[in-house]
């Protein structure tokens, strides 16, 4: 089993902190916390490259290494690194929980060494009705970024238990 963690800032002072642990049927298990964001939805993806000389611009597209079209995380015909959207309260904080099986953390699709990106828009889910929205979901600008990298497993458990208690 693998574990991962990305540390993000950028934009308007925000943070954000995303754990990722595989779990025994190999599914990816996704927990973050947010905070210093605008009120609403906001796109969260993971992009191909750790590259962020250039902010996260330099992140480049979607990892896609399917080649499918932008989409939402449950279905079939998306982008690996579409993981929907964040809903910000109106104090600026977000939490995210879920499980995904179209990425993993070893392997030909690892995400370690990529980019993940928190968007300033909803992302559309690749339902809206022009050409960005298959690649992009009309999700803007990047507000917040960050590398994904490897985690200690014994501080990666001890966070993840205290998360679950509170």
């Amino acid at each position: 089993m693998a574990n991962a963690i990305c540390i993000l800032t950028g934009h308007f002072n925000t943070f954000g902190v995303v754990f990722f642990k595989t779990d025994v049927t190999d599914c990816v298990i996704v927990k973050g916390e947010f905070t210093g964001l605008p009120p609403g939805k906001h796109g969260l993806h993971i992009h191909c490259f750790g590259d962020l000389t250039n902010d996260w611009i330099s992140a480049g597209p979607h990892y896609n290494p399917d080649n499918e079209i932008h989409g939402a995380p449950e279905e079939n015909n998306r982008h690996a690194g579409d993981l929907g959207n964040v809903e910000v309260n109106e104090d600026g904080l977000a939490k995210l929980e879920m499980e995904v099986q179209h990425f993993h953390l070893t392997g030909i699709n690892s995400i370690l060494g990529r980019s993940l990106v928190i968007h300033q828009n909803e992302d559309d889910l690749g339902k809206g009705d022009n050409e960005e929205s298959l690649t992009t979901g009309n999700s803007g600008e990047g507000l917040a970024w960050g590398v994904i990298g490897i985690c200690q497993s014994d501080i990666l458990e001890e966070v993840l238990e205290e998360k679950s208690n509170q």
